[in-house]
Parts: C-alpha cells; structure tokens; sequence
C-alpha cells in the first residue's frame, strides 16, 4: 500500500478524506491475473496490493490541489482513516470514549429495529470539535444525522467493483459492498468496509 502521510496543513471545511480535482484516477489496465484466478494490473506493483492480498482501484496523491470535489471521496485517504479510525475531517484521531467510537451518520433508525447495529459502513468516524462543522457544512447531514458510539466495529469487507471473465479477458460487473467471505480475487476495493455492532445512538 502506498504509505499516506496526513498532510501538514488540511483546507478548511474540507474534510480529509474528499478528492480533489487534481487526483483524478491515473490509468491502468485490468487483466486476468497470471498466476491463478482473479485480476491483476498489466503493470501491476506491489503497493497495488494490501496485506490481505487484495487488488486496490490506484489513485494520485495530490492532496489541496486544483478543487475540492465535495461527495466524491478519495480511495486512499478513505482507507487510511477507517483503517487508523481517524476523523474523517480533520485526520486527527476519532473520539472514543468508555460508550466507543463517534460517527456521525444520516439517520436511518426507521430502517430496522437496533439500527446501525449490524450496518456496514464506508464512511470514517468523526472527532467531537468536528460534529458541529459537519452539521454546518454538509447538507445531508443538516437535514438529518445521527450521533453513534461504537464498540464492535471490526473491518468486514471492501467496496468495490467485482470483474468478470470473458472471451477477451475480463469486464466490470456489479459494484457494491463485499464480505471478505466472498471470493475477493476478482474484485477491485475501492472503500475499506466496518460493520457496526454493539452501537447506540446517543442524540
């Protein structure tokens, strides 16, 4: 994996983990993998792997450069995050307190009974001088979020394209999350999935 340093200084009001215009998706080839089942890049290098083995979508690091893409979130920085439970504001380390972890979410308690718990999730923790920020600037979250403390929250799987084979080679199929249970040789991670359990919500 590429080695991601929290730059020195963030853009205000631009959380951490957005793309910027200027990190556009360098090119590269999918083919069937050489050495058994499942993709590779034709020019594939070790940092295009993590140590799990899996295939990650590649990305340039080009941090504040060119224009905040708000909603489009970037690859790396999404993984550094979730991987190192750091806000995905600021970069700094989430709040965490003896109730667990804070992530600010939309609220969907209507969609099940206990909800979030048994959630899968892309989007990184938050830390507390930040809830208010994001209240103010993101306009899903002003119409509607929830605060949740997190216990349990162990990564389960990936977001990402799963490829298919064909007569020519291989082809973009079905995009979503996926459990690590599932053949994840033909998948191409693009987000690092947790699934909450042992959450409450606590606004």
């Amino acid at each position: 994996m590429v080695n991601l340093r929290v730059p020195s200084e963030l853009v205000p009001y631009v959380p951490y983990v957005t793309a910027w215009s200027s990190e556009a998706r360098p090119r590269r080839r999918v083919v069937p993998r050489s050495t058994g089942a499942g993709i590779a890049f034709a020019d594939e290098r070790p940092s295009d792997r993590d140590r799990r083995g899996f295939l990650w979508d590649r990305f340039k690091l080009a941090y504040g450069k060119g224009k905040p893409m708000f909603g489009a979130v970037h690859p790396g920085r999404q993984r550094h995050a979730m991987d190192k439970l750091l806000c995905q504001v600021c970069a700094q380390p989430a709040d965490r307190n003896t109730d667990g972890v804070l992530w600010m979410l939309q609220d969907h308690r209507d969609d099940w009974v206990g909800w979030p718990n048994r959630m899968g999730v892309t989007e990184p923790p938050i830390c507390a001088p930040c809830v208010e920020v994001s209240r103010q600037r993101c306009p899903a979250l002003r119409r509607s979020h929830a605060l949740v403390r997190v216990n349990t929250m162990p990564v389960t799987g990936v977001h990402g394209t799963r490829y298919v084979p064909t007569g020519e080679g291989v082809a973009p199929g079905k995009s979503g999350p996926i459990d690590f249970g599932a053949d994840l040789r033909w998948v191409l991670a693009t987000h690092l999935v947790r699934e909450f359990r042992d959450a409450v919500i606590v606004n």
